[in-house]
């Protein structure tokens, strides 16, 4: 009698097999966030794919896996993944976050967008060409801090000289005000078809995007010249209660 062929067993894989649908949990920063392995590994050459591989991957003490990035606008990431619809709205913040994950097809849908392409191809390239531009916004905030002691408004002047031939009155403007000269933030001249409306309102959003709230009015003082002061001159008031 013979006996049956005697097969191996062979090396049995300790690694469970991962599905698709194997229910996730993630800690962005704090933000948990439950999805699907097949919605995080829908771009599978991104870096958030990666994450769950086996040589980088890292957990919280939940057993949860961790990404030490504020997690804010994850939900945005997750919501394209499993939509492939981009985002209608903090487009800039989710594009960061796009760009730091690598899901590059939502990078492209959101560079995409009429808003973005406003944002960065007119208002910033705008901004560009305005001198100094960010630095004033620096010091705006900084004065009105410094103003904002016992004090429920701060005011801050700016002056705002659109052309060259702005500028060679800015000089004779400025005295008018009978305010030291230095307590004053000048912007311009540029060369862009942007107006000063356009400015201001480009001074106004960046402000309230840090969190400050500020309203822009005409600053007038008729002292008999041949121009008026607010033709150059505007009160930014900062309310902080």
């Amino acid at each position: 009698m013979s006996l049956p062929d005697y097969k191996s067993p062979g090396k049995q894989s300790s690694a469970p097999v991962q599905s698709k649908s194997q229910v996730v949990q993630l800690n962005i920063g704090g933000h948990v966030f439950s999805t699907t392995l097949g919605t995080i590994r829908k771009f599978p050459n991104s870096t958030l794919a990666d994450l769950f591989n086996g040589s980088t991957k890292r957990m919280d003490s939940e057993g949860r896996h961790f990404v030490d990035r504020d997690g804010t606008y994850f939900r945005y990431i997750l919501e394209y993944l499993r939509t492939e619809k981009p985002p209608t709205e903090h487009l800039q913040e989710v594009h960061k976050e796009a760009l730091y994950y690598d899901i590059k097809p939502l990078v492209k849908a959101i560079e995409e967008t009429p808003q973005f392409f406003g944002e960065t191809v007119g208002r910033q390239q705008f901004l560009a060409r305005v001198p100094n531009y960010r630095e004033n916004l620096e010091v705006i905030v900084r004065v009105a801090r410094a103003e904002a002691i016992a004090s429920r408004h701060s005011n801050i002047i700016v002056c705002v000289v659109r052309t060259e031939d702005d500028l060679a009155r800015y000089n004779n403007a400025i005295d008018s005000l009978g305010t030291p000269r230095e307590s004053v933030v000048s912007f311009g001249p540029w060369k862009a078809p942007a107006s000063v409306e356009d400015l201001l309102d480009c001074v106004k959003m960046d402000i309230e995007a840090r969190g400050y709230k500020v309203k822009i009015q005409p600053h007038s003082i008729d002292k008999g010249f041949l121009f008026k002061s607010y033709d150059f001159f505007y009160k930014l008031i900062f309310t902080w209660w």
